[in-house]
């Protein structure tokens, strides 16, 4: 998963059709877990685009999007926020949840 910067978020958010955005911090453990998961998830749904962003970069981006926790995915579809995960349950999880949003457009 490509790591970007605010401006890139910014930048880019809007052009993207469909794009998962990962919000975490380095040293939250829940942060590693959800990642690897979201690594595996990235290449079963190839319909959308990853990207992560440090947090701790970026409180702009918390307040812009509203962000309580990480760790956070938030899944756009043209531009607008459609779904924010909080729960990284499981790989399976993750996957219904992005089909079902991809069934959806």
């Amino acid at each position: 998963m490509k790591e970007w910067t605010k401006e890139e978020i910014t930048e880019n958010t809007r052009k993207i059709k469909q794009l998962a955005l990962y919000f975490y911090t380095p040293l939250c453990g829940t942060c590693q877990v959800a990642g690897r998961m979201l690594d595996i998830v990235e290449n079963l749904v190839p319909q959308f685009e990853f990207r992560k962003a440090d947090l701790n970069y970026m409180p702009e981006m918390a307040e812009k999007y509203s962000i309580e926790s990480v760790p956070c995915l938030i899944v756009f579809q043209e531009g607008i926020c459609v779904e924010k995960i909080y729960a990284f349950q499981s790989v399976t999880h993750l996957y219904e949840l992005l089909k079902q949003i991809n069934k959806d457009d």
